[in-house]
């Protein structure tokens, strides 16, 4: 037998048969001192400690167009459509947004500029003449078939149709935006329509929509009317809408219809009102009506924090004759709301580029692409250097539709491969 060496066991032997008592018994009990009492210990037991997961962070991708600009020669294209698809309609739109359509039904949330108004009780008007627009119920299809769930009104073409037509419309995309789940702001019925700030709950981040417009093309709202559009002169409402926006969401989207028309320039005035409507709590600015691409920026809040600003999306689909007029931009970015502290930040803030194509001096067979699907061979079949009337830039080429994204998106929010 061998035994195993125990170093210092004497002592531990002595001490123990002091401690307790053994007995002989056959049944080779152990029993404690009849002299002590038994020793409870009333320490808990040793738990493994516990991590706490951190909530993770809350994201919302979002993306935008800029003016969707129904011309008469945009509205023909639909019929042209329709007819040859053998639809029982007599517009089809959605032809042309087909190459988009994926961007759009990839982003958690679509927010779209309707430049025209649709009032079913007037005549069709795609800009030809005196300039005023009314569009096809078609173009609400159009727009809902994409998958955009936010439709902004303010803007300079609110009264083509009168105060009459307006009101018909708003009534019009209030109806699809209670079938169909929309959020529709811009223009409104009455005062308390145009308070009642609209918010959108997207993957749990509350987001307020607000939108204002520079000017209604000369018109103006009768003064016996109770419909309401907030004008950017109107400062003082600005800053309260945006201010109790900021308190009711986790982010706040402004849609600001503003600016010289044909122009790239960014006017000292835009700059000017971007700063202040950040400052009021606005974290992204989502700027229309020039009808061409424009720069944008971070701007930094006194608090050090930050919002965004696209000064001009351009135009989403259009049939203009200038070739600044047939690039525009589908701002894209992420919406963050920080799991552990519940604070907002933008990410991936980006643009993609896109292109309003068409393949004659007739618009025949027109579409809006994105830059990434977009290629040189098209840009030189553009019809654009055909159409009429003639613009004052017609030319086009691959190098023009690059120049023309290089000059007014900055390089670091390029998105070319979207």
């Amino acid at each position: 037998m061998k035994f195993m060496k125990v170093r210092n066991t004497v002592p531990f032997i002595v001490s123990s048969l002091l401690a307790i008592s053994c007995t002989g018994c056959g049944e080779g009990k152990v029993v404690e001192s009849m002299d002590e009492e038994p020793v409870v210990s009333t320490e808990a037991p040793t738990e493994e400690p516990t991590t706490v997961p951190v909530p993770q962070d809350k994201v919302a991708h979002v993306v935008s167009a800029g003016d969707n600009l129904i011309h008469y020669s945009v509205y023909k294209n639909a019929e042209n459509y329709a007819l040859q698809r053998g639809e029982d309609v007599q517009y089809d739109f959605r032809p042309l947004y087909e190459n988009v359509k994926y961007i759009v039904e990839g982003a958690d949330l679509a927010i779209i500029n309707q430049e025209t108004i649709i009032s079913q009780s007037n005549e069709i008007h795609g800009g030809e003449g005196a300039l005023i627009f009314n569009s096809p119920p078609e173009v609400a299809d159009a727009v809902i078939d994409l998958g955009f769930d936010v439709v902004t009104m303010a803007n300079n073409h609110l009264l083509d149709m009168g105060a009459s037509g307006l009101e018909e419309s708003i009534k019009f995309w209030n109806q699809k935006a209670s079938e169909n789940n929309l959020t529709v702001l811009g223009a409104y019925l009455n005062e308390e329509d145009a308070n009642n700030i609209r918010i959108r709950e997207v993957n749990g981040i509350k987001i307020a929509f607000l939108a204002y417009a520079e000017h209604i093309n000369g018109f103006s709202i009768p003064d016996d009317s109770p419909l309401r559009v907030v004008m950017n002169s109107e400062e003082d409402v600005i800053e309260r809408q945006i201010k109790e926006a900021s308190q009711l969401a986790d982010a706040v989207i402004v849609s600001a219809h503003w600016g010289v028309e044909d122009t790239h320039l960014v006017s000292d005035d835009r700059i000017e009102l971007a700063n202040k409507m950040v400052n009021w709590g606005a974290d992204v600015i989502l700027g229309c009506h020039t009808h061409t691409a424009e720069t944008m920026e971070w701007i930094q809040r006194d608090d050090g924090s930050k919002g965004f600003v696209y000064y001009s999306m351009g135009n989403f689909i259009c049939a203009q004759t200038d070739n600044f007029n047939l690039v525009g931009e589908m701002p894209e970015f992420d919406i963050v709301v920080d799991g552990a502290t519940n604070e907002m930040r933008l990410e991936n803030v980006k643009c993609i580029p896109t292109i309003v194509h068409y393949d004659d001096g007739e618009f025949s067979n027109m579409r809006v692409y994105p830059y990434s699907k977009y290629t040189p061979e098209l840009a030189e079949s553009h019809g654009v250097p055909y159409a009429y009337p003639r613009g004052t830039y017609p030319d086009f080429s691959w190098d023009i539709v690059n120049d023309i994204i290089n000059e007014n998106i900055p390089a670091e929010f390029q998105d070319l491969t979207t």
